[in-house]
């Protein structure tokens, strides 16, 4: 088991690199399956979801085999199996898009519930009426979802709730179904864009993702040979914006798409931080007094869910009584029990958490309880007072690209020690 090691205090100065996005990447690779020969994979940040992934798909009998550090093919021509086991995906949340892939190419899907993180109760609801309005039959045994199909015929789907995962899943499922398969109330989260430019490069005929209303014109196969490269990570960049406005630093944050950052900047500005931006980078230059805010989570273009955890951190800081609602998941508060530790003064009333500001943290042990409560955790080790260890960060590599090492390159004190 490893923990970091933070000694706080140190403005965080310089450029770091963004990686690709994790949230694109673990859908992008099981809609792999659906295509008939190779297809090549750029730009894939090298995190732990990525690895089980990889492993999944081997054990389903694809080749895979890396190019260089961040660009694989994948070849899924011989693929014979359906079915994806717990102990395959125990650790992996997004194991749900092996649902819509496997039952696109072959009908049929047996995946055990998705695990990894724990923030709250994750319906499949939305997954499971989309397939079957395009024709399967649905049955849950023992903890594994069962799809079975005689064909896929595409259908008119209305979301009773904006789902990025039911959208993504729903469309892997129909790009090879009979007809055209109309998606409302879709998800525009750049990812569910990010995945249908991949589905299209081999192939596939989708318009309109990034509205609310995806089209998908069913084919009879995808022919791969093209390659895709991944879209970078928003929510990666994102946190290190707010580590520098956190630390009070000046960091340049490259490799980038600004315009999906829109809501995130527009708060750090609200909160006193400065803000530049141009082609594919972000500069955040934090402030000595960290304005007040409130913040509501919602989908895209809305500030993002993901970014919840360690904005917090921000308005632990700040200069007053501030707010976040989380307008996504109904529960993402296990974090706050961590940062009281440090000396934060939060309260939380159902969805949303009360923040009295106040101007230091004091370094304690903590865990990350989530994949971006580890975040959290991380920035409030670099703001506060002594040495802070943050725990379980098996959590944190499921996202983050050498984060550490990345941090370290801004002049954090930060090393990953064993326990």
């Amino acid at each position: 088991m490893e923990k970091f090691v933070i000694r706080g205090g140190r403005p965080l100065m310089g450029e770091v690199n963004i990686s690709g996005a994790k949230n694109s990447v673990v859908a992008i690779i099981p809609a792999a399956l659906l295509v008939d020969g190779p297809c090549k994979i750029e730009n894939i940040p090298e995190i732990s979801d990525v690895r089980i992934l990889i492993d999944i798909l081997k054990e389903l009998g694809c080749d895979v085999e890396f190019d260089n550090k961040d660009s694989m093919m994948i070849n899924s021509q011989y693929v014979r199996s359906s079915t994806a086991t717990y102990d395959m995906i125990k650790s992996l949340r997004a194991s749900y898009y092996l649902l819509g892939a496997l039952l696109g190419r072959f009908k049929k899907a047996e995946v055990a519930f998705p695990g990894g993180c724990d923030f709250g109760f994750r319906p499949v609801d939305q997954h499971i009426k989309g397939f079957e309005k395009l024709g399967a039959k649905v049955e849950i045994d023992h903890g594994v979802i069962k799809l079975e199909a005689e064909r896929l015929i595409g259908s008119q789907i209305f979301m009773d709730v904006v789902s990025v995962g039911a959208t993504i899943n729903i469309m892997i499922a129909a790009v090879k179904a009979e007809g055209t398969t109309i998606i409302e109330n879709a998800a525009k989260e750049p990812h569910v864009v990010d995945v249908a430019n991949f589905l299209n490069a081999m192939g596939a005929n989708i318009k309109g993702a990034g509205t609310d209303v995806i089209k998908i014109k069913g084919v009879t196969t995808l022919s791969g040979g093209a390659t895709h490269s991944v879209i970078p990570d928003q929510i990666e960049a994102g946190t290190f914006m707010i580590a520098a406005a956190a630390t009070k630093g000046d960091v340049t944050i490259r490799n980038i798409i600004p315009k999906h950052l829109e809501s995130l900047s527009a708060k750090l500005i609200e909160m006193g931080a400065k803000v530049e931006e141009d082609g594919d980078w972000i500069r955040v230059i934090g402030t000595e007094k960290i304005l007040k805010a409130n913040i509501k989570t919602l989908p895209y273009p809305g500030f993002p869910t993901d970014l919840h955890p360690p904005a917090s951190v921000l308005l632990c800081l700040s200069d007053g009584t501030s707010t976040i609602t989380e307008g996504i998941w109904d529960s993402r508060f296990q974090y706050v029990d961590e940062l009281k530790r440090m000396g934060a003064q939060i309260k939380v009333e159902g969805r949303m958490a009360v923040f009295d500001g106040k101007p230091k943290l004091s370094g304690a042990p903590v865990k990350a309880t989530d994949l971006r409560a580890g975040a959290a955790m991380i920035i409030a080790g670099l703001v506060a007072e002594g040495e802070t260890e943050v725990y379980n960060i098996n959590y944190i590599d499921r996202g983050y690209e050498c984060i550490e090492d990345k941090l370290r390159s801004l002049g954090a004190d930060i090393v990953r020690a064993t326990k």
